[in-house]
């Protein structure tokens, strides 16, 4: 009952945001008209229930007006629930198809706020698959929660509809053993109830081990997905390596977990299946043998005895809706598990800064980005850089420098905002914007035009200065390929690529331009160029780059060297320590 509890409870707090939501009144209206679809079918049932015993009555007594107007009572019954079930399946898949798109943007929403999908990675991300559980486990969710929700009201009120008519058969069918009526109240009600909870008992003893082999199902196929993906996304590097081999072997142990969980699923699902299959067959004749012995006793004429039959069916098969759905509702209680686990991670990463402590971020009243008292750790909480006094100018042009492992990458991450881990402050100038570029810089799939200026909204810039940047940066082939798309991290050479960075911060002209290695790849000759470039077309744009080559020394000011026990030497451009910064370590 715990078990349950939570679970609904999670149900709840996953479903009802949409209800209360700017969509709330389109979705309550299709579930009250789904719902009241639904009532109108066991309604019809019940009035089905009544025709059976009308009819086999007509023709026990060959009465055949009686059974012609019997089938004229049918005809419109069966056309009528089948337009009610047309109309029902057309509302809920509409419901459906709203509520998903409203889920799918919440949790885009959440998950892309800020950067929170970034600190869920560090944070260890308990949430796996974060995209499957954005498809399919929203999919699935919804789907299961409006089929599982209605099949539960439609057996709640299919019990209470026929238990009446079941309890006052009972009375006019008494229990007939060896000659003598035994007067029971209600005992048909008595005999479903108990068959019931006998089968439930059973189906969820076989059946309870479903729910966590569904849950790891998802993660395995999710995982295997996603080293698929990564195995496209790395093809060239793979191939150059030659580590085809190495991959197949990989992803094969992947997919053996894959294999090895679906034979346990599969193995408990045919448990399950014996037991429901056998329990559903015997509840065919059941009913015949309880009241069959009042039949032949003629107590009871023909319709009498197939209307009970129906009515303990309809009570029976109620009864035991958790004996049907059981397979259903170990899939669905696996996908609510995954769902609250990627609520909860999100939750828990977009909330890091109001629980530890963390890097702030305030708005500066000079045109200085300063690091005060600033020490940034590692996720385990290792210290990684801390500097005091540290400021950057604009327009000036700063190297960072120093071993691999002191933290250059990661000072640049905790100034853009991203990484949480650690303590102190860093002022940046109100309204300024900032822009990083790391080595390999991300282009989302699409026109080339839409990647070049991400994440600016398609159009943002007209296509004459995207096609004059491209040039600027030596790109001239691909000014003319604006329009074309493709998978452009993939189909361009990492120095086109870092090229194309360039162009965009040419575009965007961000009062503070990170260079993480950004220009890496690239040929002296040509690094030089560009550096000349960004200091022609941002001339006023403060410049901060990540880099090895002694020839950078050439286009920046400062030199700025990190070393690997957090502390930070700055020297000005004659290489003499600079005497307005003032840096500490940790």
């Amino acid at each position: 009952m715990n078990n349950i509890r939570a679970t609904l409870a999670i149900v709840w707090r996953i479903a009802i945001p949409y209800f209360r939501s700017e969509d709330k009144w389109a979705g309550r209206g299709l579930l009250g008209a789904v719902i009241a679809i639904e009532l109108a079918l066991v309604a019809i049932d019940v009035l089905v229930n009544q025709w059976q015993n009308r009819f086999y009555s007509a023709l026990q007594n060959s009465d055949w007006d009686a059974f012609v107007t019997q089938i004229w009572i049918f005809i419109a019954l069966a056309f009528t629930f089948i337009a009610l079930a047309v109309y029902k399946l057309y509302l809920n898949q509409w419901l459906q198809i709203r509520w998903r798109n409203w889920l799918t943007k919440h949790y885009l929403g959440e998950w892309l706020n800020g950067a929170t999908h970034y600190r869920m990675q560090l944070k260890g991300d308990a949430a796996d698959n974060p995209d499957q559980r954005i498809t399919e486990d929203v999919k699935n969710f919804v789907e299961q929660t409006l089929t599982i929700g209605l099949g539960l009201l439609s057996s709640i009120v299919t019990l209470f509809s026929f238990a009446l008519i079941l309890w006052g058969l009972s009375n006019a069918a008494p229990l007939h053993l060896f000659g003598t009526d035994f007067m029971i109240p209600g005992y048909l009600c008595w005999g479903a109830l108990i068959y019931a909870i006998f089968g439930t008992a059973l189906a969820h003893w076989i059946g309870r081990p479903l729910v966590n082999l569904n849950f790891e199902q998802q993660r395995y196929e999710a995982d295997f997905r996603f080293n698929l993906v990564r195995v496209r996304e790395n093809s060239e590097q793979i191939a150059l390596l030659k580590g085809e081999g190495a991959e197949r072997s990989r992803l094969l142990d992947r997919f053996g977990f894959v294999i090895g969980n679906w034979y346990a699923i599969m193995s408990r699902t045919k448990r399950l299946t014996m037991f429901t299959a056998s329990y559903q067959q015997a509840a065919v004749i059941f009913p015949y043998v309880l009241v069959a012995p009042a039949f032949f006793a003629k107590k009871i004429q023909l319709g009498d005895m197939m209307q009970t039959a129906s009515a303990f069916s309809s009570v029976q098969g109620a009864l035991s809706f958790f004996v049907t759905a059981y397979r259903s509702l170990a899939e669905w209680r696996a996908i609510v598990a995954r769902l609250d686990g990627f609520e909860m991670s999100v939750e828990t990463a977009a909330n890091l800064p109001a629980h530890e402590a963390t890097v702030e971020l305030k708005p500066g009243g000079s045109r200085n980005i300063s690091l005060e008292k600033l020490c940034v750790y590692l996720p385990n909480g290792t210290p990684l850089v801390a500097a005091d006094g540290f400021a950057i100018q604009a327009p000036e042009r700063v190297l960072v420098t120093g071993p691999s492992g002191s933290g250059k990458s990661t000072l640049f991450r905790a100034i853009a905002g991203i990484w949480p881990f650690g303590t102190g402050t860093i002022a940046i100038p109100a309204q300024a914007k900032l822009m990083m570029l790391p080595q390999r810089p991300y282009f989302p799939v699409g026109a080339l035009g839409d990647a070049v200026i991400y994440p600016a909204a398609p159009g943002a810039f007209q296509a004459p200065r995207i096609r004059d940047a491209l040039i600027s940066v030596g790109l001239p082939d691909l000014a003319e390929r604006l329009d074309e798309h493709g998978h452009w991290n993939r189909m361009l050479s990492l120095g086109e690529q870092q090229r194309l960075g360039l162009a965009r911060a040419l575009l965007h002209a961000p009062d503070y331009l990170f260079l993480d290695e950004a220009t890496a790849s690239l040929d002296e000759p040509s690094e030089a160029r560009l550096y000349r470039l960004l200091a022609e077309k941002l001339p006023q744009a403060a410049i901060v780059s990540i880099g090895h080559r002694s020839t950078l020394d050439a286009f920046h000011t400062r030199k700025v060297t990190m070393m690997k026990d957090g502390a930070i030497h700055v020297l000005g451009k004659d290489g003499e320590p600079a005497e307005a910064e003032t840096t500490a370590a940790r």
